[in-house]
């Protein structure tokens, strides 16, 4: 893995880029045109660098996800220690995470197929783990709670970009859903659908799921 490679040996010229450069290179293509336009040619061109000389730097595609992961966990503007109320630290950090995954839409994919365990996303797991330890929770119990935590803000992203992607589909869903409410197969789905009151907005739906899911993570160990 790249974090057990140097950036330097010290020795020789200095060099002319640098991780940072390199991610921050891959993270503009990918905002702009999506996580598959990210190639190292592409990254190499924004940097007026030669493809092969690229892979001095980052020795293969894999490596260049793993810098960009890092790079946008850096983005986390987190306190030098929790503030002492486990719920309002989680729903301030569920939040940065949201905001970050709307800046890059490409991202939360990306963070459910490979873990990041760069020094960024090791800061952030330490900060989670802080905030998390008046719960009783053990250090196993408390990873896992991190992993809820993170795949939830991560699959409600993706849905957030999925819905927003055209009225049509939308359109499309909510006729499929009535049509098979009525059929009288699915008798509890009919009656959520005949539930009073228009549905929640995304940020209303998001703080109240948010919620229920720090709830379960903040429960007494049984």
């Amino acid at each position: 893995m790249i974090w057990l490679r140097p950036e330097r040996t010290g020795r020789g010229p200095r060099p002319a880029h640098s991780r940072a450069s390199i991610a921050a290179a891959a993270i503009a293509i990918a905002d702009a045109e999506g996580l598959d336009a990210v190639s190292m040619r592409r990254v190499a061109a924004a940097l007026g660098a030669g493809t092969m000389s690229l892979y001095n730097y980052v020795p293969k595609k894999e490596h260049l996800l793993d810098l960009m992961l890092d790079a946008t966990a850096g983005e986390y503007e987190l306190p030098p220690a929790p503030g002492g109320d486990c719920r309002t630290d989680l729903i301030a950090l569920a939040r940065q995470q949201l905001a970050i995954f709307r800046r890059h839409p490409w991202l939360p994919g990306l963070v459910l197929a490979r873990p990041g365990i760069g020094p960024n996303a090791l800061r952030y797991t330490d900060h989670f783990l802080a905030v998390t330890a008046p719960t009783g929770l053990g250090g196993g119990a408390r990873m896992e709670a991190m992993a809820l935590f993170n795949g939830f803000v991560c699959q409600f992203a993706q849905y957030e970009r999925t819905a927003a992607a055209g009225a049509k589909w939308q359109a499309e869903l909510a006729g499929y859903l009535a049509q098979a409410a009525m059929s009288g197969e699915y008798p509890h789905l009919a009656q959520a659908f005949t539930a009073p009151g228009p549905p929640p907005d995304p940020s209303t739906a998001f703080e109240r799921s948010l919620d229920r899911v720090i709830t379960a993570i903040l429960a007494p160990p049984p």
